[in-house]
């Protein structure tokens, strides 16, 4: 569902990855505050994934900032609480992202961590080794 990070019950979830040394969600939210990044331009969206009405994860899907042109999206602020890790949270919330966004892009890039690399992979992203950037992408068509 279509989400944003000023929901009362977003803090905990923020909190949460920042206890973890993971700062996506405070970036996330400085941008929304700011008005940087409220995943409004063409293709972009915002999602979360609930469990029993609790916020489970979050992740969106952007025109790749550092990508050449504007036909590159970019997996973005994928976070999914500890007690709903591998469960299948993180694949569906991706798998929406990517939902409907060969429409928009040519492809999805990702900069994961390295721990995250078999679940991208998993997913159907192919590894990048040429790009500081991004480390792997998954391409439409």
């Amino acid at each position: 569902m279509p989400f944003t990070p000023l929901r009362d019950d977003y803090p905990a979830l923020l909190n949460e990855s920042l206890a973890q040394g993971q700062r996506m969600l405070q970036r996330l939210h400085d941008n929304w505050e700011s008005g940087a990044n409220r995943f409004d331009q063409n293709g972009e969206i915002l999602i979360a994934g609930f469990i029993n009405g609790e916020l489970a994860g979050v992740c969106g899907r952007n025109i790749d900032p550092y990508g050449a042109d504007a036909g590159q999206g970019r997996v973005r602020h994928l976070y999914v609480a500890q007690r709903f890790r591998r469960n299948g949270v993180g694949s569906a919330l991706v798998r929406s992202v990517m939902d409907g966004a060969s429409e928009y892009f040519s492809c999805l890039n990702t900069n994961a961590p390295e721990s995250a690399f078999l679940f991208y992979q998993e997913l159907g992203f192919v590894r990048v080794t040429d790009n500081a950037t991004v480390t792997h992408c998954y391409r439409f068509g």
